[in-house]
């Protein structure tokens, strides 16, 4: 058994997903879902994920759709989301009633969201 952080990165961008395992896969383990159905699924299966990072626009399920659901289930899970557009008033909402812990634009800032998972995993 890994004694690395478990994260799950949910996105429906294969490309996305591999980019996201080679910038973080020796530091965390990590769980990849294609969708909010299936991340929720991951995260039932499980328990010992702590930290979820999730796309906002994926088909079928949004990231806050997603993370509203999975929060209420999994309440010690931190939630961030990642977007490749502007700061919405979903995600300002979100933020603001603590659902996600923060926000990322894509691409991918590497130092940014290694950042935020250490000091998440410190608290």
């Amino acid at each position: 058994m890994s004694s690395k952080p478990n994260i799950l990165y949910v996105d429906d961008e294969p490309i996305n997903l591999q980019l996201f395992e080679l910038n973080f896969g020796s530091k965390y383990c990590i769980h990849k879902g294609t969708s909010g159905y299936e991340g929720y699924e991951i995260l039932k299966n499980n328990p010992n994920i702590s930290i979820v990072i999730s796309d906002m626009r994926m088909p079928g399920m949004s990231g806050i759709e997603f993370i509203t659901k999975a929060k209420k289930e999994f309440p010690n899970v931190i939630f961030f989301i990642l977007t490749g557009f502007d700061i919405t008033d979903e995600i300002h909402k979100a933020l603001s009633t603590k659902l996600i812990d923060q926000y990322f634009r894509k691409p991918l800032m590497v130092s940014e969201i290694d950042k935020a998972i250490s000091n998440a995993l410190s608290k």
